[in-house]
């Protein structure tokens, strides 16, 4: 599978495992061993994680409605983001006495693709409220979303050096050639 992480948020780069929106989409969360190859690569999980056909329907659900809450919020794909964010809180932090005295640690979350879902709302919740913009990319081709936060949120692509760059070739090349794009 060939994951792309160009979004520049986490809630984006899961949005964005629905590949070709424009063109009746291409599913990237395909089954549960899918999933878990993103949690892992995205950063969210470490080690084998058990994975269920719920969870994966779980994650669609939340995936199209983070894109709508930041497309055209609805109330129904807002409660969705909600109730995922509340779900299923990290564990907090305890204090663990040794040898050499205090030392802080993190348990391991009981259901670490919940406590993955509920930062994936966490941010897309952040992003929404946010003086960045959602945008898609300019290339023909793509069709990703990604967040702009440049000073006049004139970013066209996803990323210079996969898209951008092949549009500036393009428009090099017709300018050399004399054509006009």
């Amino acid at each position: 599978m060939e994951w792309v992480f160009d979004g520049g948020r986490p809630c984006l780069d899961l949005v964005n495992t629905l590949r070709s929106r424009h063109d009746g989409g291409v599913e990237l969360l395909t089954g549960p061993g899918a999933l878990a190859e993103w949690l892992a690569l995205a950063g969210f999980t470490t080690g084998p994680v058990r994975v269920t056909a719920g969870n994966v329907l779980a994650a669609k659900a939340l995936r199209e409605a983070i894109d709508r809450v930041l497309r055209e919020p609805a109330e129904m794909d807002i409660g969705l983001v909600n109730n995922a964010a509340a779900s299923a809180p990290a564990p907090p932090p305890r204090l663990v006495l040794t040898d050499g005295g205090l030392r802080r640690e993190v348990p391991a979350p009981k259901d670490p693709v919940a406590v993955a879902f509920a930062t994936l709302a966490a941010d897309a919740i952040d992003l929404a409220t946010s003086e960045a913009s959602v945008r898609v990319c300019a290339a023909d081709d793509c069709g990703l979303r990604f967040s702009d936060a440049s000073p006049r949120r004139n970013r066209q692509w996803c990323s210079m050096s996969r898209c951008g760059n092949r549009a500036k070739a393009r428009a090099h090349y017709a300018r050399v050639s004399g054509r006009d794009e």
